[in-house]
C-alpha cells in the first residue's frame, strides 16, 4: 500500500542575497541584506525569522518535518504594484525565473507558481504563455487586489481581466489568490500588525465575493482557484452576503447568487485559519474535499516550530483529528489528494507523474 504523502500547498521561498539582480536593490524594489537577516524595500524592512526562508535550509526543514513536497508561491512583495512598467516587468520576470529554476532543479520537492500583473493585460498574457510553454509552470499566483495604470486599486476579478482567466482556462491552470498591500489600500495607521491580522482576511473575503458574484467557477470550468488563509472571512460572511443579495437585488443585476459557489469543486481554501473552530466552519460549509494543506511557511503567521505559539507544521490538522472535526481519511486527503486535485484537476496522468517523482526521491 502506497504511503500517504504530506504535500504543503502554501509555501514561500526567498532568493539568497547574491541571486537578486542589482537593479532591484538600486531601485529599492526588493532585496535581502548580505547577513540574511532582513528582506527590504524602499521605506520597509522585515526580519528573516527562520533560516528556511532559503532553499537549502528549506530542504533541511522539510526533511525534519517529514514534508514530502511543497507548492512555492511568489513573494507577496513582488506583485509589482506601484512600480513603473519596465521595472515591474523585470522584477516579476526575475521572480518567475527564480521559481522556475527551483522547480527545475528540485521537481521532486517543489511545484512553483508564477505571478503576473493584472493592470497590464497584454504583458500578463505574454508572461502566462512564457511561464507555461517555456518554463513548464502550472500555478498562477495573483493578488486579491492590484493597482491599475492610473493608481486605482481594483479587484483581481474585475471583468476587464477576463482575458487572463480565459488563457488560464485554456491551460487548465491552478490559481492561488493571496492578499497583500492592505496598508497601501486602506487609510489607517500601520500599527499592531493590523493589515496582516485583520485586513488580509477582508481582502480574501472581498476577492471571493467578486469571484463568486461573477460566476467565474462556472464561466472558466478548467481553472481551480484556491484562496489563501482559508478565505477566512468568506466563510464567516456567507450569511450576510446572501441576505444582501436577496434583500437588494437592484445592486446585483447580472450577478450570480452566493449560494451557487458554496462547495463548488473548482474552489479551494487552505487550512491556515489557526483554530479548529474556524476549520470546522470551513469544512461544514465547503466540504473537506475543497480544503488543502497550507502552512504559509516560513512566516511567523504560518505553522512553524514555535514554543511561544505552541506550534509546529501540521498542528491544526492534528488537533482537528483529536477534536473529531475530521476523520483519518479526510486528514490524508487534505494533505495529499485534495492538493493534487487543485494542482491538476482530473488529469490523473499528471498527478501520478508528480507522485512518482516524490516517491522516487
Amino acid at each position: 500500500m502506497k504511503r500517504k504523502l504530506r504535500i504543503n500547498g502554501h509555501s514561500h521561498l526567498l532568493p539568497y542575497p547574491e541571486q537578486i539582480p542589482e537593479f532591484m536593490k538600486e531601485k529599492e524594489i526588493f532585496w535581502v541584506d548580505d547577513e540574511r537577516k532582513y528582506m527590504l524595500q524602499k521605506g520597509w524592512r522585515r526580519p528573516v525569522t527562520d533560516s528556511s526562508f532559503f532553499l537549502h535550509e528549506k530542504l533541511e526543514w522539510m526533511e525534519r518535518n517529514k514534508l514530502d513536497h511543497a507548492v512555492v508561491l511568489n513573494l507577496s512583495q513582488l506583485y509589482g504594484n506601484g512600480l513603473r512598467l519596465e521595472e515591474m516587468k523585470k522584477a516579476l520576470r526575475f521572480q518567475n525565473d527564480f521559481n522556475a529554476k527551483v522547480q527545475h532543479d528540485h521537481p521532486e520537492k517543489f511545484t512553483c507558481g508564477f505571478v503576473v500583473h493584472p493592470g497590464f493585460i497584454h504583458g500578463a498574457l505574454y508572461e502566462i504563455e512564457r511561464c507555461v510553454e517555456e518554463l513548464d509552470m502550472k500555478v498562477l499566483c495573483l493578488p486579491t487586489h492590484f493597482m491599475d495604470s492610473i493608481g486605482q486599486w481594483r479587484s483581481v476579478f474585475d471583468q476587464e481581466n477576463d482575458a487572463i482567466f480565459e488563457l488560464a482556462n485554456k491551460y487548465k491552470l491552478a490559481i492561488e489568490i493571496h492578499p497583500y498591500d492592505g496598508d497601501k489600500m486602506i487609510n489607517l495607521e500601520n500599527s499592531s500588525w493590523r493589515f496582516h491580522l485583520i485586513w488580509m482576511l477582508a481582502q480574501c473575503g472581498d476577492a471571493y465575493h467578486f469571484y463568486t458574484l461573477n460566476g467565474m467557477q462556472e464561466r472558466f470550468p478548467n481553472i481551480r482557484t484556491c484562496f489563501a488563509h482559508g478565505g477566512q472571512l468568506a466563510q464567516m460572511n456567507l450569511g450576510r452576503r446572501i441576505q444582501g443579495f436577496d434583500g437588494r437585488p437592484d445592486l446585483f443585476k447580472g450577478k450570480h447568487h452566493p449560494r451557487k459557489a458554496v462547495g463548488h469543486p473548482n474552489i479551494y481554501f487552505d487550512t491556515l485559519v489557526h483554530d479548529t473552530d474556524s476549520l470546522k466552519l470551513m469544512i461544514d460549509r465547503q466540504g473537506s474535499n475543497q480544503v488543502i494543506m497550507g502552512l504559509d511557511d516560513p512566516y511567523p503567521l504560518g505553522e512553524m516550530e514555535s514554543d511561544a505559539q505552541s506550534s509546529y507544521p501540521g498542528k491544526l490538522l492534528d488537533l482537528a483529528i483529536e477534536k473529531r472535526v475530521i476523520n483519518k481519511n479526510q486528514y490524508d486527503d487534505i494533505w495529499e489528494d485534495n492538493v493534487l486535485r487543485w494542482l491538476f484537476g482530473n488529469n490523473d496522468i499528471e498527478k501520478q507523474k508528480l507522485v512518482s517523482r516524490i516517491l522516487a526521491n
